[in-house]
């Protein structure tokens, strides 16, 4: 019986040893696993930082070369939770109910590349075409969708084409008349509404869906 007992006796010494070991690792992972955590957040601030930055200077060229589409008000700089947001009037690039770009239109165009290219090379840029709510009537589109996706189509061409911009970093949308940024019971608010908008995305945002 004396046996036994001390048998049993070990058993639960032991048992709440081993039992004060796992939580004893536990603590040990825990405290690895926030360190862990506390790090990946700090480089991820910098990340951050550093990307802000590039916009930052991106968005200080632009202004530069800019100058006068942005003084005619034609264009307009807007660093925003997406990134960089450059909206030009869609007038800036095409004649009524055309997705042409004029030659014209491509020196505004020609400056946006060069500062994609040489400011935020790893950025990826998303180009969105909108129109106002006016129907189609006589340029042959079925309707605002197809004419603003196509704008935004001819810009990214444009960009891969005679830019020298890599195809992989772009994107093109076309939203129709369904994301005014004005009114469209006035000549100017619809104005406003036709244009194109180039975002240029933070890099960063490139880094996690190459990730996912």
């Amino acid at each position: 019986m004396r046996n036994n007992f001390f048998i049993f006796t070990l058993l639960v010494i032991s048992l709440f040893s081993f039992s004060g070991c796992a939580s004893l690792f536990k603590k040990n992972d825990s405290a690895k696993e926030i360190e862990r955590l506390k790090g990946e957040l700090a480089r991820c601030s910098r990340e951050k930082e550093k990307e802000v930055s590039s916009l930052e200077k991106a968005k200080e060229e632009l202004a530069q070369s800019l100058q006068k589409e942005l003084g005619d008000y034609k264009a307009k700089l807007q660093m925003t939770e997406r990134g960089l947001v450059i909206t030009f009037l869609a007038e800036v690039f095409f004649d009524s109910g055309k997705d042409q770009i004029r030659s014209d239109g491509k020196e505004s165009l020609k400056k946006v590349a060069q500062v994609l290219n040489a400011n935020v090379p790893d950025s990826n840029v998303a180009i969105e075409g909108h129109t106002d709510n006016d129907p189609i009537k006589h340029s042959g589109w079925k309707s605002n969708w197809e004419l603003s996706s196509a704008r935004a189509l001819a810009v990214l061409h444009y960009f891969i084409d005679e830019a020298g911009i890599k195809p992989e970093r772009l994107s093109a949308n076309g939203y129709g008349e369904y994301k005014p940024v004005a009114s469209n019971d006035t000549l100017k608010g619809k104005q406003q509404n036709r244009r194109v908008e180039i975002v240029i995305l933070p890099a960063i945002s490139k880094i996690k869906a190459q990730e996912q």
